[in-house]
């Protein structure tokens, strides 16, 4: 790993680094962000950590991570997931900042329910930028949630402690995708410019031959195009359109495939290099997926 950065690895050194008071659990955290001081030696060393972060907080605070700044003037929601590079851009005193941070590691629910099913919830990786703002209400839903975990953790540790606060985690996760939804639902006309972009950055990509010279465009290519990251983009998609970005452009490749093979003599292998294949096989199976026919067979019908 870099030596310049840190790698947190469990709850505990991360108190240790701060300053915080030992844990009351070894594998979930919660901490008053009021009550957090930054101090100048920690401004612009980077940090990335093996904990699961939710954070709510009321104003810019100078964090940053990947390419992005947190740098909002109202309640938002953020969360990061292992891994993930880390760093505040300026120092930070006692009560500057209103808010908690809750972090966790993979082991607390490696054997439960929510374990299963963490990677699904997409905005772990979504960028700064792309927090959640939260209404009054759902701010204050969200609190409960934490104030839940934040009594477990505190007052017992015994045989129901992971069972109930998984449970607690996997209710304010689920609570956040759908304020979420909702968040996509009130930035339609937002959404709607970001949807014709990316169709205009595909149909661009096929007219200049980028899919023969260089391949099936990757969700990075788009998401570094319009600024957003990848499981933002193609969440946003999903919910404006029905489709992933991999759907739009595998339902793309095939309805040109659907062109080419009637108005081109070539043979399907070529055309299947055209649309970014070197191997056709995989192209007939993604024609047959969605046609009920291989190339061939829907050359010879049309």
């Amino acid at each position: 790993m870099n030596q310049n950065i840190n790698n947190i690895k469990s709850i505990s050194q991360l108190h240790e680094i701060f300053g915080f008071p030992k844990p009351t659990h070894p594998l979930i955290s919660i901490i008053d962000v009021s009550k957090w001081e930054i101090q100048e030696q920690f401004v612009a060393v980077k940090f990335t950590s093996e904990l699961y972060t939710i954070g709510l907080k009321d104003k810019s605070c100078g964090l940053q991570y990947g390419r992005n700044a947190y740098d909002f003037n109202e309640g938002v929601l953020f969360f990061t997931a292992p891994g993930q590079v880390q760093s505040v851009s300026k120092a930070q005193v006692i009560d500057e900042i209103q808010g908690w941070m809750l972090f966790f590691h993979p082991d607390l629910i490696r054997n439960t329910s929510l374990g299963k099913t963490i990677e699904d919830y997409a905005f772990f990786s979504y960028d700064v930028h792309e927090a959640l703002h939260l209404s009054d209400a759902e701010q204050k839903t969200v609190t409960d949630c934490k104030v839940m975990i934040q009594n477990e953790i505190a007052e017992r540790i015994d045989n129901h402690s992971q069972t109930v606060i998984a449970s607690s985690l996997e209710l304010l996760l689920n609570l956040s995708r759908r304020y979420y939804e909702r968040q996509f639902n009130t930035r339609s006309a937002q959404n709607s410019d970001v949807v014709s972009q990316f169709h205009s950055l595909l149909n661009s990509y096929f007219k200049d031959g980028k899919f023969a010279e260089t391949g099936i465009p990757s969700i990075e290519y788009f998401s570094n195009k319009v600024h957003l990251s990848g499981n933002y983009l193609s969440d946003l998609l999903k919910k404006e359109t029905g489709y992933t970005i991999k759907d739009h452009v595998n339902n793309f490749i095939v309805e040109k495939a659907k062109t080419l093979l009637l108005i081109e003599s070539n043979s399907v292998s070529s055309i299947a290099y055209n649309l970014g294949f070197n191997y056709p096989h995989y192209f007939n199976r993604l024609f047959k997926s969605k046609t009920g026919l291989t190339p061939q067979e829907y050359r010879k019908l049309n």
